[in-house]
């Protein structure tokens, strides 16, 4: 397995050394097996397509009533300190909170009706990213694998030399890295490629400087000796497949040469690169890092990766909401309009699925603060969650189900997690029947139930 270290294996980035630039194998840098690939897209398993998605994980649980289930009608106690903004679709308005989505509401579905009922933040994380209940805070170690890593290991990168899969600065949920955004029974070259392992977990209002990966910098890396490990490999393998009859060799070279162009090919360290960047277009992010790392997440989309994670954490506002929220519903706000401006502008937007989600919504009714902080806030609630979609070739300009007055429950199109997932395997061309063993052997399949949301086809 391909190893790039201070320290940590590749799918961790923090940097090269000659001395494990290259190990034996190279196996699962892009998280794909292209002779598993090729035998999925010739069983009909996995449509050949160039899409791709940009989840953008707001970990802790966002506010419905504060971002897309705004209750203008509401009771005060319930409806909370915001207001709401008409959206330039007739009918649909959103949080006050949001103007810059208002003005691309055409391009964006909102889903209001999904549940799973649960409160329990490792149980809820779980389900919205693997599409099934198993794990809990009693029993954290990951059950089935995510959507991401199935998407990893289904459809690989969309070019070569570059990873299939990428957490920015890394993929996680509820503290845990890679948490549920892992791979499970996968195995660990399913997971995603972490950008920065040392600066994580970053809030809006962080003073990190985003830069790209120092693992894909010139410095330290002696190019001359990785060419010339790199001939050697080839030559040794030249005569491994004199001897092989099975075509493994051939794959496992193939592997070798998407891993060593990553590292020594200009193609990755272009796409992480922000400061490439337009400083226009990069302006219209914003500073924060949540910004930064957007931008960066639509270079890697738009240079060949295949799933990003954003990770925006921080969302458990149990007491001031309105500071809490508030702040970083701007800076999401920010970041996710420039966002899907910016691939319409290019006009890729219909082959990247962005979602805007967390774990959970919180309690429609407002609570009177926590311990030492008596300023109110909202608790967990797992009846009434609400997710962004954008691009992808889905329709825009259209809500999706219905919660009460006070959403509190849907009561009209009620969704679970597995129907969100369900919509973006679709996009994505992968048939949810496809199983893998998991870690007792058994086939399970990517999902046992769930259906794509019809209204958004």
């Amino acid at each position: 397995m391909l190893q790039i270290s201070c320290g940590t294996p590749f799918p961790n980035c923090q940097g090269l050394s000659r001395r494990t630039a290259i190990k034996a194998g190279f196996l699962g840098l892009a998280g794909l097996s292209l002779g598993d690939l090729n035998r999925l897209r010739a069983e009909g398993q996995a449509t050949k397509n160039d899409k791709s998605v940009i989840l953008i994980w707001l970990d802790g649980g966002p506010s419905q009533m504060e971002s897309y289930d705004p209750k203008p009608d509401a009771p005060s106690e319930y409806r909370g300190p915001f207001g709401v903004v008409q959206t330039n679709v007739p009918g649909i308005i959103l949080s006050d909170l949001l103007p810059r989505h208002a003005k691309l509401a055409d391009k964006m579905a909102f889903v209001r009706s999904l549940h799973h009922g649960t409160g329990d933040h490792f149980a809820a994380g779980h389900w919205m990213l693997t599409g099934r209940f198993g794990s809990t805070s009693v029993n954290l170690p990951q059950k089935y694998p995510s959507v991401g890593s199935y998407v990893s290991r289904v459809r690989g990168p969309n070019q070569a030399g570059m990873p299939a899969y990428v957490g920015l600065p890394a993929a996680q949920s509820i503290y845990l890295f890679p948490g549920y955004q892992g791979a499970a029974y996968l195995g660990g070259q399913f997971n995603p490629f972490d950008v920065n392992n040392e600066e994580k977990y970053l809030g809006y209002n962080s003073n990190v400087t985003v830069k790209k990966p120092k693992c894909l910098e010139a410095a330290g890396i002696e190019v001359p000796r990785l060419e010339g490990r790199k001939n050697l490999l080839t030559n040794i393998d030249g005569l491994k497949r004199q001897l092989d009859r099975s075509g493994q060799i051939d794959s496992i070279d193939r592997h070798q040469q998407n891993a060593l162009s990553m590292i020594l090919g200009e193609k990755a360290r272009e796409a992480f690169d922000i400061d490439k960047e337009d400083p226009k277009v990069a302006e219209t992010y914003g500073k924060s890092p949540w910004g930064r790392y957007t931008l960066m997440a639509r270079r890697l989309v738009e240079s060949g990766v295949t799933f990003v994670t954003v990770d925006m954490p921080h969302w458990d506002d149990h007491s001031n909401i309105a500071v809490g929220h508030g702040t970083k519903l701007e800076a999401v706000d920010i970041a996710v309009s420039a966002l899907i401006s910016d691939l319409s502008q290019r006009g890729i937007l219909d082959r990247v699925l962005v979602m805007v989600m967390g774990e959970f919504g919180r309690t429609p009714r407002i609570n009177n603060g926590q311990p030492g902080i008596a300023i109110p806030g909202r608790d967990h609630w797992g009846d009434a969650i609400s997710v962004m979609l954008a691009g992808g070739g889905l329709k825009g300009g259209t809500v999706i189900g219905q919660t009460n007055a006070k959403a509190e429950f849907p009561v009209e199109r009620p969704l679970k997690p597995h129907d969100l997932l369900a919509t973006v395997y679709r996009v994505m061309g992968i048939n949810t029947e496809l199983a893998f063993n998991d870690f007792a052997g058994r086939p399970v399949p990517i999902l046992t139930e769930g259906e794509p949301i019809k209204e958004l086809f």
